[in-house]
């Protein structure tokens, strides 16, 4: 496969496919689309040997293509596609029945490059407020292990205001609080891994700063309306039973299947669950309607499905 890969490539690099030179501009737009395609079926073959899955490889595919899209655009100073209309918060907030002050909750997607925002009414749960494209990401699908391997973390996480810096070299960031319990429990390590403003990474979740501004507006005027510490639920897909079913010899299959509960719940009430650890795995339960805040991650066994 690596020999077919590297002939292929350099084939298409040389321009000796096995097309007849012509100066015929139909001829020659024939020879770009067939490079084209070649190229897009190298890449192809790549990820499907890389990753061992069709469904594996297809995700990888629109993934690296979606990192250069966002790329290019970034490079020359333009809005990435999906941006809400960041000029118009406030009529968006009113839009949707809420208000700046409301308690948020946060869901990031990393195929996607998705970043979810949700709002609370205050008479009822959570409302989808926006999503924002997330310009880059490093690494692959699953959790991040250890210090310095460039992984973005995925899991469930708490942010308070302590975790806020407004003068972060990224323009603006906060703290996703790794390692939770979960990840100490299974001593994974590192420490700083943020979203913040740019379009670079090595672990971190980053958003233009036009974006993360919003998001700082939205975040900060929550937790000074009395939200303690909001939650962030890190995914690397939608948890749905065909996305995993998919994914079912994957090694992080079993990861995911334990997260999977406390994305359902969320999915089925629009209320964050209340998150637990109990021997290196989450424990969720539904959370509370009347909730602002999100609980601390603790070690907690007394809600065990085993127990």
């Amino acid at each position: 496969m690596i020999r077919l890969l590297t002939d292929t490539a350099q084939n298409i690099r040389q321009g000796v496919l096995p097309i007849k030179r012509s100066s015929s501009r139909r001829v020659l737009l024939f020879r770009r689309v067939l490079l084209g395609a070649s190229a897009i079926a190298v890449l192809g073959a790549f990820f499907l040997w890389y990753s061992g899955s069709w469904y594996a490889a297809k995700d990888r595919l629109v993934m690296a293509t979606r990192h250069l899209n966002r790329g290019y655009f970034f490079a020359r100073g333009k809005a990435l596609p999906g941006t809400p209309n960041l000029s118009r918060l406030d009529e968006r907030l009113k839009e949707k029945g809420l208000k700046r002050g409301d308690p948020v909750f946060i869901r990031i997607f990393k195929n996607r490059m998705s970043f979810e925002l949700w709002m609370k009414r205050s008479n009822g749960g959570f409302v989808h407020f926006a999503t924002y494209p997330i310009c880059y990401w490093s690494g692959r699908l699953g959790p991040k292990l250890r210090t310095g391997d460039h992984q973005a973390p995925e899991g469930f996480y708490t942010v308070s205001k302590g975790q806020l810096n407004p003068r972060s070299r990224w323009h603006r960031s906060f703290n996703l609080g790794y390692p939770n319990r979960l990840d100490r429990a299974h001593r994974r390590t590192g420490s700083y891994l943020m979203v913040h403003g740019g379009c670079s990474s090595i672990g971190c979740y980053a958003m233009t700063n036009p974006v993360i501004d919003e998001i700082w507006r939205l975040v900060t005027a929550a937790l000074k309306g009395g939200q303690k510490r909001f939650a962030v639920h890190i995914f690397p897909f939608p948890l749905t039973d065909d996305r995993l079913s998919a994914y079912h010899e994957h090694k992080w299959a079993a990861f995911w299947r334990d997260m999977k509960p406390g994305y359902d719940l969320f999915e089925k009430t629009h209320i964050p669950p209340k998150v637990s650890v109990c021997g290196g795995r989450y424990i969720v339960k539904p959370g509370s309607a009347s909730a602002r805040t999100a609980p601390l991650l603790r070690t907690n066994c007394a809600h065990s499905a085993r127990n």
